[in-house]
């Protein structure tokens, strides 16, 4: 098995070196005078299960970048590829609205061309996805790395709360990783207006500390309306477990004014350098690849 990692997915990668017969691959992404991309491995792939471990999300050159790589090893004789994309771009696109694009079966179709067998993610955003997907789509779910993390910051004791009808499974998972009693969880109903995110709620017993888990922190819009609801019901501190931390934009910094206390994600997506993180833990996601790659090299050794 040959993994072939993107840059800024290099310390996932180190990470991932103890996996048995994994070994990194060297590639070369360049542009040539006219700006066309090419790619370029270094080293045989013919008859390999080769992995490629990067982003798909904008710059669009880093979806380029990994369909010409695909492409490159399918032709070089790779036996199998796999994509690892640990946060999934374009798979909120999944509603067909009439006269709009449906960019997750899109992506999934351009992945599929390139010669990619089957895509790896961490907790992709609804079964939704796996329908539109034209090959495997292969969800991890970081429940026992958020668990983990609620008992360190022993957070046991806290209400989790999910921040809309999607994410109740989600937090029941946590809840059971961490150990805690499985019971009803608080919930927020959520609806979208020309004026933003409106919650009513919490629907649910919520106590003074609460943790609210969810997929995504993209603009914050969602927390945000949450928090602020949470805030009148009176909660003293609020911790948030996100998966893939995009932080766009500033929307988002009206959280630590809303007795957020911290902020917890896991690495699928780099973390803005410009942010100020003393109040941001990056949680590692490579526990949950490692389980996946010995996975695949006990199916390839049968």
């Amino acid at each position: 098995m040959i993994l072939f990692s993107f840059p800024d997915y290099g310390h996932i990668a180190r990470q991932l070196q103890t996996v048995p017969f994994l070994r990194l691959g060297q590639f070369t992404i360049a542009r040539y005078d006219n700006q066309e991309l090419y790619a370029i491995t270094h080293g045989p792939v013919s008859g390999e299960h080769c992995f490629i471990l990067g982003s798909i999300a904008p710059p669009d050159e880093q979806a380029l970048s990994i369909l010409l790589l695909a492409h490159t090893l399918k032709k070089e004789g790779a036996e199998k590829l796999t994509a690892i994309l640990p946060y999934l771009a374009y798979s909120r696109q999944d509603k067909d609205k009439p006269g709009e694009s449906l960019a997750t079966a899109w992506i999934g179709s351009l992945l599929r061309i390139s010669g990619f067998d089957q895509v790896l993610t961490v907790d992709v955003h609804s079964e939704r996805d796996k329908q539109l997907f034209p090959l495997p789509l292969i969800s991890l779910s970081t429940a026992g790395i958020f668990g983990t993390a609620i008992r360190k910051q022993r957070l046991t004791d806290a209400t989790i709360v999910a921040p809309d009808n999607g994410a109740i499974r989600r937090c029941e998972a946590v809840k059971a990783a961490a150990g805690m009693p499985i019971s009803d969880t608080p919930y927020f109903e959520k609806s979208r207006t020309e004026k933003g995110i409106i919650h009513h709620g919490p629907i649910g017993k919520v106590g003074s500390r609460v943790v609210i888990i969810d997929d995504m922190l993209d603009t914050g819009g969602t927390l945000v309306s949450a928090c602020e609801k949470l805030t009148e019901a009176n909660v003293e501190e609020i911790y948030i477990l996100v998966t893939h931390g995009l932080f766009t934009g500033t929307n988002w910094t009206k959280l630590w004014s809303l007795r957020v206390k911290h902020i917890f994600c896991a690495d699928t997506v780099p973390l803005r350098t410009d942010i100020e993180a003393t109040s941001i833990t990056v949680l590692s996601t490579a526990p949950l690849l490692q389980k996946s790659f010995l996975s695949s090299w006990d199916e390839g050794t049968r």
